[in-house]
């Protein structure tokens, strides 16, 4: 059964640090493009930062460039969000996704998703 997880947020203050986690089971890790998104209610879901499954590759979103980075651990099948400076607009649900052999931009169908983590920034 495959199952995304994540883990690691909270209510913390501008300038903090969060690191989020998002556990993958059912599926063979090292093939997974592992994907960070995020969304507001009523704004449409940004994609934050992907690891593609080949490690070659990776891209943050302009607005959190500098501050977040995704990385992965294949012997503990989890892949993380760093998070550093969070800012209010920060403030958002946040998902882990997962496609086997995908490019990182690929259509969000393809993902599988997780349930999502809150993370909420407060000035």
């Amino acid at each position: 059964q495959v199952r995304i997880v994540e883990s690691g947020g909270g209510l913390v203050k501008v300038g903090s640090s969060l690191t989020l986690s998002c556990a993958i089971e059912g599926l063979i890790f090292r093939r997974q493009t592992v994907a960070w998104f995020r969304q507001v209610p009523g704004k449409e879901r940004e994609l934050v930062a992907g690891l593609k499954w080949t490690e070659e590759l990776s891209t943050t979103a302009d607005s959190v460039k500098g501050r977040f980075a995704i990385s992965r651990d294949v012997s503990k099948e989890t892949a993380y969000l760093q998070m550093n400076s969070l800012k209010p607009e920060d403030t958002a649900r946040y998902y882990c996704a997962s496609c086997q052999y995908c490019d990182i931009n690929t259509r969000p169908e393809w993902y599988t998703w997780g349930q999502g983590t809150q993370v909420t920034v407060s000035s």
